[in-house]
């Protein structure tokens, strides 16, 4: 057996750079580097705490050859051992000829999944000055014996190499290179012995998920710099706030968990997360700069009598989504009304994905009225689930859900689709429907393929309308949105802005988009009857639709008192229950059927010499 002296030395005396990383099971690609020696660190420019923490792409300078770039991302994906010679830079910039190679390692007890790097400087090779001399060796004849031992010698020096990376990461896979916290995967293995304690001992315990409320606002107006030092911040008060017996861990991101015995009460608990989002509300400085983060925590209890203690950190998840969703900066106990909530969401998410497959997602219409004649001038598409067990569902009952999985675009192409053949059927009855009109929330808009979908969906652009949110937030319309709107206004594609007056824009959001369309919200529209003085407030925003070139539709309109008020006053466009609730596509054909398409028979008696609101 080699003696640890010869071990130890490896770190300081070798000359190839060397680093450990712990990678994903789910990607090679994504790795944390975890070790690297002294020579690791002269090769490359990053000394150890600069190094440790960090991605792999550290490694990739930016003379690296895209193609090389492309290889190495590739092999480490397909878990492939490999080397590559390339020209690559240092961290100052400075750039050398390197062989690099990477080795797949897997700990047998774990699963856990290991890179080991090695880089050795090859010196200015490839960067365009000629290749540095070697000495030429006369042949001779070599002895066997010196073969045998220069193999088994350098064997020795690969096993005592592993046997040192193994060493010294032993003590760092348990603990977060940033704070010196445990890390996930000490607090997980913890999280089971203290379980096993619970079951075998009745040693009851709390759990406490923390999560900081503003740190990605931190991050990125003050860099990540200052976050990392927030995080270390963090990370000393809460040793300060602990106990020696308790387990304190950085989960990753901005996340923690303090494992704490329960004692003989739990009214320690909760003074601990009282404490720790006290302490969080005071701002955190730095460079002599302010800065307010906060905090949100779930606690849960694992005790002796509970079905399924091993839940608990779930449980304690659970009670930190809680306490998010109803104003952040406090904390929650967990309770199982949380749970039968938690369990309902996967539940919703479960039939939202199979209804995906089925193509249970159906369009329901609302008409919209011309005020001048009062025909039908185009109905607003409503999205409806026909829930095979709980019926037609309306999209308060699954649409955040739905925007949360990330699978609007899903429900999109599938309405999309089922609203070309609505325009078809209303055409061969022989209907007459001039334009549909369909609501895109922000992140479609912002969705690089939505103008894409719109032109595969086979649909006339004239006889679309996409009706924008006003919370999509005009005044801070990003690049990818304002490409978007001109792609759809140069397609031929009408543009309204719905819920006009819920507090998101502006007249210069509004010259920014310039819609043809301006909806105004039901809620300026419907006191206009009961109460005369709501009225000029609806007139001042018809004045400034109407300056702009915009046509002006009355959401919410109930009665014929609504109607008529609003028509006098200048809308053009009428919508609202007055006119028929969203309504399936075969009951919208049959009221056009019986109607002729005039839904409000009274807009011939609206004189226009009457209105109120007069331009120019």
């Amino acid at each position: 057996m080699i003696p640890p002296e010869i071990f130890n030395q490896i770190h300081d005396k070798c000359t190839e750079g060397l680093a450990l990383a712990s990678a994903s099971a789910d990607d090679g690609a994504v790795m944390e580097l975890r070790w690297c020696n002294k020579a690791f660190s002269r090769i490359t420019g990053y000394d150890a705490a600069e190094a440790l923490g960090q991605r792999g792409t550290i490694l990739i300078g930016a003379d690296l050859e895209q193609g090389v770039h492309l290889y190495i991302i590739e092999k480490l994906m397909k878990w492939e051992n490999f080397s590559t010679e390339a020209t690559n830079n240092r961290k100052n910039g400075e750039t050398y000829w390197q062989r690099m190679s990477w080795t797949h390692l897997s700990d047998p007890a774990t699963g856990d999944h290991w890179w080991l790097c090695s880089i050795i400087d090859l010196g200015n090779r490839g960067s365009g000055r000629a290749k540095e001399s070697r000495p030429l060796v006369d042949p001779v004849d070599i002895d066997s014996y010196a073969k045998t031992l220069d193999k088994v010698q350098r064997l020795e020096k690969e096993n005592a190499r592993l046997h040192d990376l193994a060493k010294s990461v032993a003590k760092d896979a348990n603990e977060d290179a940033l704070t010196g916290l445990s890390n996930r995967r000490h607090f997980e293995v913890e999280v089971k012995t203290w379980i096993q304690g619970l079951k075998q001992h009745q040693k009851e315990f709390a759990v406490l998920y923390i999560d900081l409320d503003r740190f990605k606002f931190v991050n990125d107006t003050l860099g990540h710099d200052v976050g990392d030092r927030l995080l270390v911040s963090v990370a000393h008060m809460l040793r300060e706030l602990t106990d020696e017996g308790d387990l304190v861990a950085r989960l990753g991101g901005d996340e923690f968990a303090i494992l704490r015995p329960l004692g003989n009460s739990a009214l320690e608990i909760s003074s601990l997360a009282d404490e720790i989002v006290s302490r969080m509300q005071a701002p955190f400085m730095c460079e002599g700069k302010s800065t307010g983060c906060g905090t949100s925590i779930g606690v849960a209890i694992a005790k002796s009598n509970m079905q399924d203690p091993e839940r608990v950190v779930a449980d304690a998840d659970e009670a930190l989504y809680h306490a998010k969703e109803h104003g952040k900066g406090r904390w929650s106990f967990f309770t199982e009304e949380m749970h039968a909530k938690s369990i309902a969401t996967k539940q919703l998410a479960s039939d939202l994905l199979l209804a995906c497959e089925r193509q249970e997602f159906i369009p329901y219409f609302q008409p919209l009225v011309d005020a001048r004649t009062g025909k039908i001038a185009s109905a607003e598409t409503l999205v409806r689930w026909a829930h095979p067990t709980r019926g037609i569902l309306a999209p308060g009952a699954f649409l955040d859900t739905a925007q949360n999985m990330g699978i609007l675009k899903r429900v999109d192409e599938i309405m999309f689709a089922c609203l070309k053949d609505a325009l078809s059927c209303f055409d061969k009855a022989g209907v007459d429907l001039p334009r549909l009109a369909v609501n895109v929330s922000a992140a479609r808009l912002a969705d690089p393929t939505f103008v894409h979908d719109i032109r595969s969906s086979g649909i006339a652009p004239e006889r679309l309308t996409i009706e924008i949110l006003e919370s999509v937030y005009l005044d801070r319309i990003g690049e990818v949105v304002r490409w978007t709107i001109d792609e759809l206004d140069e397609l031929g594609v009408t543009i309204a802005l719905d819920d006009f007056g819920t507090g998101h824009a502006s007249v210069r959001g509004l010259l920014e988009i310039r819609p043809s369309i301006l909806k105004i919200d039901r809620q300026f529209i419907q006191p206009v009857v009961e109460d005369a003085s709501t009225r000029p407030l609806v007139a001042s925003i018809i004045g400034i639709g109407k300056s702009l070139g915009m046509h002006i539709v009355a959401e919410g309109v109930e009665t014929k008192e609504h109607a008529r008020i609003v028509s006098e006053m200048g809308c053009d466009y009428l919508q609202g229950f007055h006119f028929g609730k969203p309504m399936s596509l075969e009951d919208l054909c049959s009221r056009l059927f019986d109607n002729g398409g005039v839904f409000w028979p009274e807009a011939v008696s609206v004189d226009p010499d009457r209105l109120l609101y007069v331009t120019g």
